[in-house]
């Protein structure tokens, strides 16, 4: 009986002690969130921003032992160090509207609380939520500029040679292509920047959950992402083609071209799951004192 309620007063006292940091951090970040979630997270190409929100909440509330019972041993003035930083782009993020400054703080903020609360030893554990809270991050728009043209044209262009070779009559002029009395334009949606970045995260997390202790395997699961998700796309586009030519533009302007990105993921995953599966079968774990 003693022992459960030395219990309960421990997470009481770990609760208060915590609960003025998750106040503040609900200050800081509920407006910043409920704007992302009325503005960027409604777009096609930022819809996995609250999905990785609630898997950051998750991961953190699967810790939740370890940061309310890990001993104290706390790094004040690193963790103080990182906090003023992490606050000062966060002011001159929400100030000027730079939404990588705006969300990036949060990062060093969580590392700063961390370490002037508990130490090195926890920011150690909750080093993949750090990581995790990348993602977060919206893409700048200059990086998305630069990389969506190439890969339009690597895209589209691959699209076009399996369809010919295939024996379909299809062109290609840059990133349009004519199938038949159809023209279809590679847009920016297909040229897989999002879905890649998205992608990752799902991959990275699928590691972090299946704790493979082999790095050679969780090196090329992590090489392959990358690929996965292009040739994903590449189906999409192919899909959305052959839709087009079979049954008019309507056709794949319409359901089909919305369910075609839940499509796509599906083949990565479905891809990536396969390939953990073999590589589990290749490379064996370490034994024992190895």
């Amino acid at each position: 009986m003693s022992a459960r309620v030395n219990a309960q007063s421990g997470w009481l006292v770990a609760g208060r002690e915590w609960l003025p940091v998750l106040l503040g951090l609900l200050f800081l970040y509920f407006p910043t969130f409920y704007g992302f979630a009325t503005t960027i997270w409604q777009e096609d190409d930022y819809a996995h921003g609250p999905i990785i929100l609630g898997v950051i909440l998750w991961l953190i509330w699967n810790k939740r032992l370890t940061l309310l019972s890990a001993p104290v041993s706390p790094a004040i003035v690193p963790g103080i160090a990182l906090l003023t930083m992490s606050l000062l782009f966060y002011v001159l993020g929400r100030s000027q509207g730079i939404g990588v400054l705006e969300i990036g703080a949060l990062i060093p903020m969580l590392a700063g609380v961390l370490l002037a609360m508990r130490g090195t030893a926890v920011l150690r554990a909750f080093g993949f939520v750090l990581l995790f809270c990348a993602y977060l991050i919206p893409l700048p728009g200059v990086f998305v500029d630069g990389v969506t043209g190439p890969l339009k044209q690597y895209v589209s262009a691959i699209a076009e040679q399996l369809l010919y070779i295939a024996g379909y009559p299809i062109a290609r002029n840059g990133v349009m292509l004519t199938i038949g009395q159809y023209q279809l334009l590679v847009a920016d949606a297909c040229s897989g920047i999002n879905s890649m970045f998205s992608l990752s995260a799902i991959g990275l997390l699928y590691l972090y959950l299946m704790q493979r202790k082999r790095w050679l395997h969780n090196g090329l699961i992590l090489a392959s992402l990358l690929p996965i998700a292009f040739g994903a796309n590449i189906v999409r586009v192919i899909i959305l083609v052959l839709v087009t030519y079979r049954y008019g533009d309507s056709a794949g302007q319409g359901f089909i071209h919305r369910f075609s990105g839940m499509l796509m993921f599906v083949v990565a995953l479905v891809v990536i799951l396969m390939l953990d599966a073999i590589l589990a079968r290749v490379i064996k774990p370490p034994r024992a004192g190895q």
